[in-house]
């Protein structure tokens, strides 16, 4: 992550270039983006975020809210959206693993935009009512799971991990899409849940006679972390400071990850791009406390060097602000690499006839993937 001396730098260079380039922004008069469910946070930072677009430069925003990872990309797939508000299922997509391990996706050419990295923290939230203090204490316990969704899946499992638990420890209990799991919270049908401590879903737990907690993930717990590594690569250790249960002066250890993650096809309109996140950027302070959450978007919080390529239209956007470097640069080309090596391994496995059987073909894929990656010198994480 960025250190205090990096955000200070990328402050001033965000200072130096004020709005001299706003001129510079073109958007179409419409443009549309998928997001988690209405009551989200990832939601509501996206509509935040539209109505400052539309009071700025008169563009419409239109924000569609999808159940699970696949419904929030198929419209950018099928040129109906510009861009998503992503969970991690954008690395996973990326990757081409897990739900998309499917002949119908595969690894998808996504660029990133911009994420939010804020006071939050993304982790299992539990019903009070459990009497869980800790993460091993979920034994026995019901978990949800949100079918098409492996964001939130793999989520759970890297924070059961922690606990030294696997998905046999537990009773898992699938739900049709995000919202759905977090009623099945509220009617008291699953016990834990994953989702951002400042998700409006958590919040109504919180507020009902269930009440809701996010048990810690200590720093100092090396084995619990590295434990939830091996589930979650991309989780960092954090002291969140709000949320549920959660304010400044009673800050809780947990892990987390930029969200919402904005992304879209290498495919889309570098100057449609370019212009999106262009304005996130010098229009900051028009949506910043629009909505919880939302002040993660600042320039000086960015992790440029993380797990996806950067689109074209943002690397123009941030080499415009000032904050482009070697480091990024270098990080860059390593993953635009990447992002070509797994689009090769892709096109050559479908080339070899693979089995019909979706549980074979994932299992032929997933060897592919980890071959042609390794023989590139490169990490496949997902063996």
């Amino acid at each position: 992550m960025n250190t205090a001396l990096h955000r200070a730098a990328l402050a001033a260079a965000l200072a130096l270039a004020g709005t001299a380039h706003a001129q510079d922004i073109k958007l179409p008069p419409t443009v549309t983006l998928t997001a988690y469910d209405t009551g989200s946070s990832g939601f509501s930072m996206a509509v935040a975020i539209g109505k400052a677009i539309k009071d700025k430069h008169g563009t419409d925003v239109r924000v569609l809210p999808a159940g699970n990872d696949v419904a929030r990309l198929a419209p950018l797939r099928g040129g109906r959206a510009q861009a998503s508000a992503m969970g991690i299922g954008a690395y996973f997509a990326h990757e081409g693993v897990f739900e998309f391990a499917v002949k119908e996706w595969g690894p998808q050419p996504l660029g990133l935009m911009l994420a939010s990295s804020a006071c939050n923290a993304i982790s299992l939230g539990v019903a009070k009512d459990t009497g869980v203090k800790q993460i091993k204490d979920l034994k026995g316990k019901r978990v949800g799971m949100v079918v098409g969704s492996p964001a939130l899946n793999q989520n759970a499992f890297a924070i059961l991990a922690f606990g030294d638990l696997t998905r046999n420890d537990v009773k898992l209990v699938e739900f049709s899409s995000y919202g759905a799991m977090w009623k099945g919270m509220l009617n008291n049908e699953v016990d834990a849940a994953i989702a951002s401590t400042i998700s409006g879903q958590a919040k109504e737990v919180e507020a009902s006679p269930r009440g809701l907690v996010y048990p810690p993930t200590p720093h100092a717990d090396k084995a619990g972390w590295a434990r939830l590594h091996k589930f979650g690569p991309y989780y960092a250790p954090h002291k969140a400071t709000c949320g549920v249960g959660i304010t400044n002066d009673n800050p809780v250890e947990l892990p987390n990850y930029p969200y919402p993650i904005f992304v879209a096809y290498t495919s889309a309109p570098a100057d449609v791009v370019h212009g999106i996140v262009k304005s996130m950027i010098v229009n900051y302070a028009l949506y910043k406390d629009g909505a919880p959450g939302a002040d993660g978007f600042e320039l000086a919080r960015q992790n440029f060097s993380w797990v996806l390529p950067l689109h074209e239209g943002t690397v123009r956007a941030i080499k415009e602000s000032g904050a482009w470097n070697a480091e990024i640069e270098a990080h860059q080309r390593a993953m635009v690499k990447r992002q070509g090596v797994l689009a090769g391994a892709w096109a050559a496995y479908l080339k070899t006839n693979p089995p019909e059987d979706a549980a074979a073909f994932r299992k032929a894929w997933m060897s592919a993937r980890v071959a042609a990656l390794k023989k590139a010198g490169m990490d496949a994480i997902f063996e």
